[in-house]
């Protein structure tokens, strides 16, 4: 199929309730904003905890504007959320994907939502795949409903009776995920051409950026595509970094000069790459083809190396220090969200506690809260405490999230520590 941009108008399905399986970091925006159009939106998770927060009107996370949509919908009676899959008129399936210690796909949670989807499923009805998949994912998740359900099909067959499926990855930042919903450009893949317009007139309802239409394996390979594009640049930086630390040069101000080319934009380092994306999506395409990606895996490696980097710089500003205190200045994996999905952040903290027992980290107070993310709360000499009572206790500073509330720092609580400043923060505000 070739790329395509889809003219509003040209679906004729006629969709009235949408379910979307899976109430995280993009099924409940999604839900939210499909609601405020008017439909009607049953939201599906397999947490309690988030069930009975969406039904009361609340968000189980942090995400400037959402609360104000989730709220209106649910007051207005469009969205309702549940534990079991209900029928609808179409499904977006919007559950992680993460990866294996092989580094490949896990699919578990999209076949699992296949074979919760296919007891409800009827003919004519729109599945639509979000979650960031391998090539291959939609197809896939196809075959586990169909199989279940042999009275079905995902053939055209005149148009009425198939099953139409579809992928539509997102395409937002954290942080700007209500806005860049409806302004981004958006790709719909179909297994077939009248699957991807049946998606696309679901999604006109709210996007106000273009969409293009193709297959199904092509859409998911450019989201990808565009997360690996971002990883390498990201890595060209962080390799930067260490090869100028080793130098004596100061990697914010090489780069900086450096961006005075005007063909040259060199992206800012940092302790590592986290998130459910960009830390995890080339290794979906080096799986997919591991003879042919070898810059895409190389940047992996170097950004997943980095946070042996700065542990190594935080124990040589500790050394002969018997029992150090640390404080560690953020935990998400990127700033000003409570995000710490695959954080380079909650990595490098997880490793110093670990492998240096003698060692106390006072994890300085941000969107977290005092709460630790799993992977630290059982560790004994991790403590989350108030950022400036960290400060003051601490030997070393270590500056891992560039939340602007850490702005509020000032220079002389720094004075007499030793500082390991990852994002060049202190230096950009000073």
């Amino acid at each position: 199929m070739n790329t395509q941009t889809y003219n509003a108008g040209e679906a004729a399905t006629e969709i009235s309730t949408v379910a979307v399986v899976g109430l995280g970091y993009i099924g409940l925006p999604t839900a939210a904003i499909l609601a405020g159009k008017g439909l009607h939106v049953i939201g599906v998770d397999v947490n309690p905890y988030t069930v009975e927060a969406v039904n009361e009107g609340r968000v189980p996370f942090i995400e400037p504007d959402l609360g104000v949509h989730v709220a209106g919908a649910v007051s207005q009676g469009h969205l309702t959320a549940q534990g079991s899959v209900p029928e609808a008129d179409a499904y977006i399936v919007a559950v992680p994907t993460p990866f294996q210690d092989d580094k490949t796909a896990d699919l578990v949670y999209v076949e699992q939502a296949a074979r919760n989807i296919a007891a409800r499923i009827r003919p004519g009805n729109l599945v639509i795949l979000e979650s960031t998949s391998p090539p291959g994912t939609t197809r896939r998740m196809a075959e586990v409903i169909l199989a279940l359900r042999p009275d079905l099909s995902a053939e055209a067959n005149g148009g009425k009776d198939a099953v139409l499926f579809a992928h539509c990855p997102e395409r937002v930042l954290p942080g700007k995920i209500m806005i860049e919903l409806v302004t981004n450009d958006r790709i719909i893949g179909g297994l077939t051409p009248e699957a991807a317009t049946a998606a696309a007139g679901l999604y006109s309802t709210f996007c106000q950026g273009r969409i293009h239409l193709t297959d199904a394996a092509t859409a998911e390979m450019a989201k990808l595509v565009e997360n690996a594009y971002r990883d390498v640049n990201i890595a060209f930086a962080n390799e930067l970094s260490v090869i100028s630390s080793n130098l004596g040069i100061d990697v914010w101000n090489l780069i900086e000069l450096a961006n005075h080319h005007p063909r040259v934009n060199i992206l800012q380092p940092g302790p590592g790459v986290g998130g459910h994306c960009i830390a995890v999506d080339p290794w979906f395409i080096v799986s997919a083809d591991p003879e042919n990606s070898r810059l895409i895996r190389t940047a992996r490696e170097v950004n997943d190396a980095k946070p042996g980097h700065v542990i190594a710089e935080v124990l040589t500003a500790v050394e002969g220090i018997k029992t150090p205190v640390i404080a560690a200045l953020g935990l998400a994996f990127k700033a000003n969200i409570d995000d710490t999905r695959e954080s380079p952040a909650v990595e490098i903290v997880r490793r110093l506690a670990v492998e240096n027992p003698n060692t106390r980290i006072l994890v300085g107070r941000s969107f977290l809260g005092a709460t630790l993310p799993d992977e630290l709360a059982p560790l004994p000499n991790v403590v989350s405490t108030v950022t400036d009572e960290a400060i003051a206790a601490a030997d070393a500073v270590v500056l891992l999230v560039d939340h602007d509330t850490f702005r509020e720092i000032r220079p002389e609580q720094l004075a007499g520590k030793a500082v390991i400043d990852t994002r060049g923060f202190w230096r950009t505000t000073a």
